[in-house]
């Protein structure tokens, strides 16, 4: 009888430690993600990042223009032996 109460002990005492040690690393993940929320939001908030410059792009310059001839002509070849295949 001795040995059919020890083990039920046994038995209670390692599913207390399972549930202490799972709770005690699902508290320690829960405030890890809190922690990291707030402070995304304080970083966010003191030290946003800075804005891109705008760039005005003159209407009357077309990007086809803007490579030179070289490589157009180099690009239009290999388009066209791709199509022939």
């Amino acid at each position: 009888m001795q040995n059919i109460a020890s083990e039920s002990t046994l038995l209670e005492q390692g599913i207390d430690m399972m549930l202490y040690g799972m709770g005690s690393v699902f508290v320690f993940l829960l405030a890890l993600v809190v922690a990291i929320s707030l402070l995304s939001k304080f970083i966010e908030k003191f030290f946003p990042e800075p804005l891109a410059p705008l760039v005005s792009v003159d209407p009357g310059v077309s990007v086809a223009t803007a490579a030179d001839p070289l490589t157009t002509k180099i690009i239009q070849a290999a388009i066209d032996q791709h199509r022939a295949r």
